[in-house]
This record gives structure tokens, sequence and C-alpha cells, in this order.
């Protein structure tokens, strides 16, 4: 963060200082929540969580090196004292992004915020000092968290905006107001707790809505949803796309043998041939995106280019693809799921797969309500009209829709399966997986798939995966 004393945060939160013999003192460290990852000169903001209550841990940060404590009572260690963590927290960030003068970018979508989030930072980077959201630490304290960890040399900031109803994303904007806003795209993603697309492009579009006039929104040109988003705006739009009216677009799209999408960029500033190394064709989308951020700040085509090819993945769980030692390539994209992210991954499993055994481990996608259950008989059948070996369905009533979707679409008997936890799967896997097979393992988070795909890459061991 950018030195403040605890006399300006507390005159900021408009908190009361308590047990702080030299208010002076500043705060020259990160803000952290977690007591471990606390470092001399931190501030550590106390939340009272359902299990655990970072008051009781006052005087252990204080001790490991924290200036002082934000808390909502006296803890006998230097604090300053507010009525509402959280709302304090969003106050002190608010004021740490006026002052820094930084370039503001943030993103939001259904599907793809965290990867396209990675893809701006490692190209903005190449350009100016980038602090950009961990992870998908992206909602009401995640934000703040991250807007907090810029300091004075920081030029760019790249946050990630999720939203779980309407209000949601015009509260983070209140907190860090962008000068680009980015809408990937309008899913299926927590539609069961929006109640629609409509509801979700409502609340997406909350982003363009708070840009300043001398802003650019930037829009997918190849969603309609979101395109409509133009008119909610008086700033600037920038299209991104496929579509022949993008501003920036991609043309010549294709797949490597190992299923790396390779395409022409086209930008207004010039053009230049990407190739990545992230795998599946949905990158495509998210490299646009990211593109136009980046031609916006001025980078030109060939900057954007070579830095896109050379970007990586920085967030776990998300189409990791390791090789074992005995040629079978385990894809861990076990993060999270949606039927956009669903689609997405298994046609890069497809890709990948040409002329080898394909395995598509799959579990719940959650949050879709009353559209569950069409949506996943519609991946199971999905899989089968994309020619995956097998399907190995875990979990309960959603796991027995996906396998019983991929069975009607195609009267597949032993190319299904429904297994009912990751042992199960792990079990089976090992006893039937072959040298040169590509297995995909993906879930909404809640579903712990992961562990299948670290069982996996334990070539060999035989230690069990707790089923969820």
């Amino acid at each position: 963060m950018i030195a403040l004393s605890l006399a300006e945060i507390a005159a900021v939160v408009g908190g009361q200082t308590h047990d702080i013999p030299d208010p002076s003192v500043r705060v020259t460290g990160p803000v952290v929540r977690d007591s471990r990852e606390v470092e001399p000169g931190s501030l550590f903001v106390a939340f009272a969580g359902e299990r655990v209550d970072g008051h009781d841990f006052a005087r252990q940060v204080v001790e490991a090196g924290a200036v002082a404590v934000l808390a909502t009572r006296p803890v006998d260690v230097p604090a300053i004292v507010v009525d509402d963590v959280q709302t304090a927290l969003g106050a002190l960030a608010r004021e740490v992004v006026r002052r820094l003068g930084a370039t503001l970018v943030a993103l939001t979508g259904s599907a793809g915020k965290t990867s396209t989030k990675d893809l701006i930072a490692q190209v903005l980077r190449r350009k100016a000092p980038t602090v950009f959201t961990p992870g998908s630490l992206n909602n009401e304290i995640g934000l703040p968290l991250t807007a907090l960890s810029a300091t004075e040399e920081t030029r760019f900031l790249v946050l990630e905006m999720g939203a779980r109803g309407i209000g949601h994303i015009r509260y983070l904007t209140g907190l860090t107001p962008p000068r680009i806003g980015l809408v990937l795209n309008v899913g299926s993603a927590h539609i069961g707790e929006f109640g629609g697309r409509e509801q979700i492009a409502q609340a997406k579009g909350e982003l363009v809505e708070a840009l300043p006039e001398d802003g650019t929104a930037v829009l997918n040109a190849d969603d309609p949803l979101v395109r409509a988003m133009a008119s909610r705006t008086k700033a600037k739009v920038l299209l991104f796309g496929e579509a022949d009216e993008a501003d920036v677009r991609a043309e010549n799209v294709r797949l490597t043998d190992s299923g790396q999408p390779s395409f022409s960029l086209h930008t207004p500033s010039g053009c230049s041939d990407v190739t990545m190394r992230l795998y599946g064709e949905h990158h495509v989308s998210n490299a646009l995106a990211a593109a136009a951020v980046a031609h916006e700040l001025g980078m030109s085509a060939e900057e954007i280019a070579t830095a896109l090819s050379e970007a990586g993945s920085l967030s776990r769980w998300r189409m990791e693809v390791t090789e074992r030692p005995d040629g079978v390539t385990v894809v861990n994209d076990a993060y999270n799921a949606n039927p956009e992210s669903m689609r997405a991954a298994l046609r890069a499993l497809a890709a990948m797969g040409k002329g080898r055994r394909t395995w598509a481990v799959l579990g719940k996608m959650a949050e879709l309500g009353d559209e569950a259950l069409a949506e996943h008989d519609a991946v199971g059948r999905l899989a089968v009209r994309l020619n995956v070996s097998k399907l190995v369905a875990v979990g309960g009533r959603e796991a027995a829709w996906l396998q019983l979707g991929a069975y009607n679409e195609g009267s597949w008997g032993e190319e299904s399966v429904h297994v009912s936890d990751a042992q199960a799967a792990v079990d089976l896997l090992r006893s039937e997986l072959r040298p040169g097979d590509v297995v995909l393992v993906k879930a909404s988070r809640s579903v712990g798939l992961e562990g299948v795909a670290q069982a996996l890459l334990e070539t060999g061991a035989e230690g069990e995966v707790a089923a969820r």
C-alpha cells in the first residue's frame, strides 16, 4: 500500500485510535486479513467469521510486525476501531485509489474473467508496473485488498469484479472507479440466483454505467447482450470479437495439434500473428479482450501479440495441462464450472485428443436453478458429439443427469459411467488409463474434483482423495 499514517487511516475510515502511542507511525506493508500474511509494517484487518474471529489474533499479528489492527473493538494492541470493518476497508481502498493516479481497468463477465484478467496483466506489465487481482478475489473483500496492494510505482490496476445480484458491481465500482470497463459475456453462471440472462446482463452492465465520459467501455461484439450495453454508457465504446465490425478482432483462427489457439490479431494500429501457450479455442475471445484493453492503453499490435503469445496461466486449476511420465495428459480445469466454460473445456479436450483416447471427468455445475437438468443433460450430449472416448460423471443427481444425457445422445453404454464420488473416479481411472490418454477434470468448485487431478499426477501413489 502507499504509505499512510495511522492518523490518516483513522480519518479516512472514520475510526477511533486505541492503544496507539504515536499516530504518526505509517503503514508501509500490505493490508491483510490472514494472520499468516502479516509482514513488518502491515495493517491487519480483523474480520469476525463464523469459525474464526480475526480479533483473537490481534496480539499475534502485532508481534509479527503489524503496525495496527483494523477492528470493531479495542484489542489491547494498537488498533483503529470502526463500526464495520468491511465498510472501513472499502473506504480505505477508495482513498488509496484516488491518490494513486494509476489507470484502473475493471472487468466482469459470466465466464473467463480470471483467465482474461491474467492475460491483461501479463500484457500490461510489459508497458508499466501493474497490480492485478490474485486468483478470483473479486468480491467486496478481495477487491479492496487488491487495490490496497498497489504502490506509488503502480501505473495499471486490473481488477476482476464478480456479482451474485443486482447492485453488486455498482458497489464495487464505487470503491474503485474504473476508467476502462470490460464486459466479456453474459452466460448461465449463477442464473439460479439472478433469475435469467436479462437480469445477469443488467448486473454486468453496471460496470459500463460507472465509467466516466472520458473512459472506455470494451465490449464483446459477438455477444448481443453485451454489445447492447453500449447504450448504457457515455464513454467511448471499443468492440472486440470475431465479428467484422469489431475494432479488435481475430482472423484465421485455428488450433495447433496440441490444442493451442493461433490467429491473426487485427487492431486499429495494425495486425500481428498470435500463437498462445494456453489451451482451447475459447481463449481467443479472452485474448482479444486483453488486446483491446492494451490497444486502448497505447500498445502496438506487435507488442500485444508478442505478450499474448508468451502469456501463461497464472491462476490454479484453470486448464492446467500436465503430462505424466507414462504419457497420460491431465487437464485440471476444476476450479469452477458453468455451461459455457464446460462446453469450452470439452472442445479443448477434443482438440487436444486427436488420435488419442479422451476422458471427461465431470461433476456438478452449481447455481443453475431451474436450468440445471437441461444444462447438465446438454453437456453430456456434447461429450458424445465431440467423440469424447469416455465420460465419468462424478457425484449425485447432477452427475446422473450428465451421464443420462450422454447415454441418450449416443446410446453410450460402457462409454459413460456414473460414480459416487472423487475416490471412485480415481480408482476407475487408475485401473483403466493407458499411456497417451488425455483426461479433463472439471466441475464447480464445491465438488472438489481438483483432488482427482492431483491424485492422477501422483504417479503410483495410493493415497485416497477425500470425497465431498
